[in-house]
C-alpha cells in the first residue's frame, strides 16, 4: 500500500501531477482542489488512494489527508465510482461538502456534474454519521448542535496504534473522536488506554 508520495513535480494539469522520486515518475489524478494547493510547486507529497482494478491500476493523490478521508468516503455510497468522486471534490472543498452532507442540502449535491436527485440523497444518508464519526466534519446535525474540535495529531496517532493493536479503524475513530472531545487535553497513550476499555 502507497501511504504517499513525495518528489518534483514534473508535470501538472488540473487532473493529473506526475511526481519524480527515485528516477520513477507517478501520474496521479488529483481534484482541482489538490491542483490549486500544489500548483506553483517545486516538490510536493500527495497522500495516495489505489484503484486496483482487472483492466486498470490508477493512482489518485491528494494534498491533504481529510480530502483523500472524505473521497474513500464517497466511494463506498452506491453509485459513485472514483471519477465522480474526484469530480465532487473539484467542484466543492471538503468543508463545503462535509457542510452540504450534515446539513441534508441534496440541491446543492445535485449542482455536481453527474449526481442526480437519488444519489445526492444515497450520498447524504450513507455519510451523514460518517464523516462526524471520523472527524472530517465536526458538525453534528441533529439540532445543529456543533461538538468540540479534536486534536487531529492525537486522533491520528490514537487510531493508528488501535489498528496496529487489531481493532477495525472506524469503531475506533468514533471512539477516540468522543474521548478527545470530552478531553481534548488527554495525551495519545491515554486516548489509547481509554478507548480499550470502551472499544466493543
Amino acid at each position: 500500500m502507497i501511504e504517499y508520495i513525495k518528489g518534483e513535480l514534473t508535470e501538472l494539469t488540473p487532473a493529473l501531477a506526475t511526481i519524480e522520486t527515485g528516477g520513477v515518475g507517478y501520474g496521479l489524478n488529483i481534484s482541482l482542489n489538490t491542483y490549486s494547493s500544489i500548483q506553483g510547486k517545486k516538490e510536493t507529497k500527495l497522500y495516495v488512494y489505489e484503484a486496483i482494478r482487472e483492466d486498470a491500476y490508477v493512482l489518485y493523490g491528494f494534498a491533504a489527508k481529510r480530502e483523500r478521508e472524505m473521497f474513500e468516503l464517497l466511494i463506498t455510497v452506491s453509485g459513485v465510482g472514483t471519477n465522480t468522486a474526484r469530480m465532487m471534490l473539484s467542484s466543492m472543498s471538503v468543508n463545503e461538502l462535509c457542510n452540504a452532507i450534515s446539513t441534508g442540502n441534496a440541491k446543492l449535491i445535485q449542482s455536481i456534474k453527474g449526481i442526480g436527485k437519488m444519489t445526492a440523497q444515497r450520498i447524504i444518508v450513507d455519510l451523514r454519521d460518517k464523516i462526524v464519526a471520523l472527524g472530517i466534519t465536526t458538525e453534528i446535525p441533529a439540532g445543529g448542535a456543533v461538538a468540540a474540535p479534536v486534536n487531529n495529531a492525537v486522533r491520528d496517532e490514537a487510531v493508528a496504534a488501535l489498528t496496529m493493536l487489531g481493532f477495525s479503524p472506524a469503531p475506533s475513530q468514533k471512539v477516540v473522536v468522543a474521548i478527545l472531545q470530552a478531553q481534548p487535553t488527554l495525551p495519545v497513550e491515554q486516548v489509547v488506554k481509554l478507548a480499550l476499555k470502551q472499544i466493543k
